[in-house]
């Protein structure tokens, strides 16, 4: 049964917009985006589908069809869902809406999403960036992709206890079709750069470790980051946050953080100087410079991040160690998720296999390789 006559079965009625967002994956740039860092992300073709219609009350249904559940969400009590399993982001996106003024109005949201939860691929941003959308079309008012992305971020932060940076949220709103974002997380500042990758595809794989960012470190990450900054601000006073700081400076500077505070700073100094060089080896068509700097991103967050854990550890590295391979990495908040991999044409089948083995011999594990396209970040049909 498609979506469309499901909708019809779940709400007892026909929807009159689709709207969809993209999950994303991140070229380089990890875990740097709350630290005003330059990241590299593109939106995928795993995305959320929202089907929508206005039903004439004050209530938002919201329907996955994955779990077959619906949450119903009252407008003049939104503040009291931020304990939900299923419809906690969509009540967070409906809170930080309310609370900026915007117009809501009673609807039936029905959701598919083939970004796969907990995978590093940001089924979360998806979800809000879907949801935002949704109600701008449904209300009439007029808006804009990135003032979206705010909004949702902001639903992450305040509602959900997440403190993610913008990347996601930018990644799923703006997305274009193949083409990699260079976004500066601090200004906003944005160019599309063409994802041109010669004879090299881009694999993605997840390692199946479930994780959940507010019960991880995520957090911890963020807060550790902060004391760093603060205590490098003491050498460096016209730094107004890590990523304003070169590696030249900050071996100057560093002297005033011991473990793990410099470890944490130094992955963040280093993988923004990483992402500028990564921009000009993608603009170049230099991939093999390109696949050096993606393993050094993960030897980073492996080792002085401390983000990756056995399974993604594992996956990476068996990736590397297959032929074809040229470059694997983590990609997401880490502690579990996803990786991605630079393969020859023509050798992905057999990476596959191969890597699926080796990564199920090391964990117990089963990877899932997913075959991925580079697509427009948001799109809208009105039925």
């Amino acid at each position: 049964m498609d979506i469309t006559t499901h909708f019809c079965k779940v709400f007892s009625h026909s929807p009159t917009l689709e709207v969809s967002a993209a999950g994303r994956i991140n070229l380089i740039g990890e875990h740097v985006d709350y630290c005003g860092g330059l990241v590299m992300p593109a939106s995928l073709n795993l995305c959320c589908r929202v089907l929508a219609r206005p039903n004439g009350t004050n209530v938002v249904n919201v329907y996955a069809d994955d779990l077959d559940e619906t949450a119903k969400l009252s407008l003049d009590s939104l503040e009291e869902y931020k304990s939900l399993g299923w419809g906690k982001y969509q009540a967070g996106v409906l809170s930080v809406l309310k609370e900026a003024g915007h117009a809501l109005i009673g609807c039936d949201l029905y959701y598919s999403c083939s970004v796969p939860f907990g995978s590093g691929l940001s089924s979360s941003a998806a979800i809000e960036v879907a949801t935002a959308v949704a109600m701008r079309e449904l209300t009439g008012e007029t808006y804009d992709l990135t003032t979206i992305a705010l909004l949702s971020q902001k639903a992450e932060n305040t509602y959900c206890g997440v403190n993610c940076g913008i990347m996601d949220q930018f990644a799923s709103a703006m997305g274009k079709k193949d083409k990699a974002i260079l976004l500066n997380c601090k200004t906003l500042e944005y160019e599309y750069i063409p994802l041109e990758l010669e004879q090299y595809e881009l694999i993605v794989a997840n390692c199946n470790k479930p994780h959940a960012l507010v019960t991880s470190k995520y957090n911890e990450r963020r807060a550790e980051t902060d004391e760093a900054l603060s205590l490098l601000q003491k050498e460096l006073p016209e730094a107004s946050c890590l990523a304003d700081i070169t590696p030249e400076a900050f071996e100057g500077a560093k002297h005033v953080l011991s473990s793990p505070l410099l470890a944490r700073a130094q992955h963040v100094v280093y993988e923004c100087a990483r992402v500028k060089e990564a921009a000009s080896a993608l603009k170049a068509g230099d991939i093999q410079t390109l696949a050096k700097l993606i393993n050094a991103s993960h030897d980073s967050l492996s080792k002085l991040y401390e983000v990756t854990g056995k399974e993604p550890d594992a996956l990476a590295y068996a990736a590397r160690e297959t032929e074809g391979c040229i470059a694997s990495r983590m990609i997401g908040a880490g502690f579990g998720g996803c990786t991605i991999s630079l393969v020859e044409q023509g050798k992905t089948q057999a990476f596959k296999q191969a890597v699926g083995k080796k990564y199920t011999q090391e964990t117990g594990y089963t990877a899932a390789f997913y075959d991925t396209s580079i697509e427009d970040g948001v799109r809208i049909r009105h039925f």
